[in-house]
């Protein structure tokens, strides 16, 4: 099945972690990827949701609005998992590459959010449960997905790296084999108060894109990552949020937009650089946030 202009990312497959809300990022960014043609699969964990303020969704209602952006012939399915728990990352890799018979796309979307703190409230189980979550199954993740990759291109596994040892690519390529995007968040624009761990979690996802990118390429697979900005999930609804929203009523009309990010805005970058149109940007890390970090 070959993709068209309208449709370019026709025929291939995307693994979208943590969608199991309506309002979140992972969803708004399952279905751009649904609109341009993919067959998605989603990976959810309702539990965390149901642990926050603004609640979690039912998961027929995710199912359904995702199948409202598939077009004709186009597949979906959807596993729950914990990846905190390192044994969940291989199953669900393989659950999303058995819905087509391989797997094109790997969007780590998932996040730990809340029990957090300030460094003065930081503690091990603090620090090891976000790192977890955002980080290490981000990392693992993007390894079995380059593990797959590497094997369908007929390679040997090969042994340990030692620092600076390059590995055999199997390029030049003609398009990418694939396309991953991380998460990351705001850390770098200035401080995240009460976020400390969430926070490092995400740095070490923006501080080793680069890296991973160029060892990814070996493979041709194309790893870019977002940081979205501030984008109202939910967390800012006067109904459903646990923080004090006065001042931030106050500001929001001295941004340049007068407004947050809605998801579908960085969905919209995600999807884009999912494409072959967006395959030359390589190992970035890019911030989608309206302007909110030029002060």
């Amino acid at each position: 099945m070959h993709s068209s202009p309208d449709l370019p990312l026709l025929g291939r497959t995307a693994l979208v972690t943590g969608v199991s809300r309506l309002r979140g990022i992972g969803f708004a960014t399952a279905g751009r990827l649904a609109a341009l043609g993919a067959n998605v699969f989603l990976h959810h964990y309702r539990p965390h949701d149901l642990d926050q303020p603004w609640g979690g969704d039912d998961l027929d209602a995710v199912r359904d609005g995702l199948a409202e952006h598939l077009v004709p012939g186009a597949l979906t399915g959807d596993a729950h998992a914990d990846l905190r728990d390192h044994s969940t990352i291989e199953p669900l890799l393989d659950a999303a590459s058995a819905l087509t018979g391989t797997l094109d796309i790997l969007v780590c979307n998932q996040a730990m959010s809340g029990h957090d703190g300030s460094i003065f409230d930081m503690s091990a189980d603090r620090l090891d449960a976000h790192w977890q979550a955002n980080a290490r199954a981000s990392l693992l993740l993007t390894a079995g997905f380059a593990r797959r990759r590497r094997d369908q291109l007929g390679a040997a596994e090969a042994s340990p790296r030692r620092p600076g040892d390059r590995g055999d690519g199997f390029g030049p390529f003609e398009r990418p084999t694939g396309h991953v995007i991380w998460m990351t968040s705001g850390q770098g624009h200035g401080p995240m108060r009460g976020e400390a761990a969430y926070a490092t979690s995400k740095a070490a996802l923006a501080g080793i894109t680069r890296t991973v990118a160029a060892e990814l390429l070996e493979v041709g697979l194309v790893l870019n990552t977002v940081n979205p900005g501030p984008v109202n999930t939910g967390y800012l609804d006067a109904g459903a949020t646990d923080r004090d929203l006065t001042e931030f009523d106050e500001w929001l009309p001295t941004t340049p937009f007068g407004r947050v990010g809605r998801p579908d805005d960085p969905a919209r970058l995600i999807a884009w650089l999912c494409t072959d149109a967006g395959s030359w940007v390589v190992g970035q890390v890019l911030t989608s946030d309206g302007g909110f970090s030029l002060g």
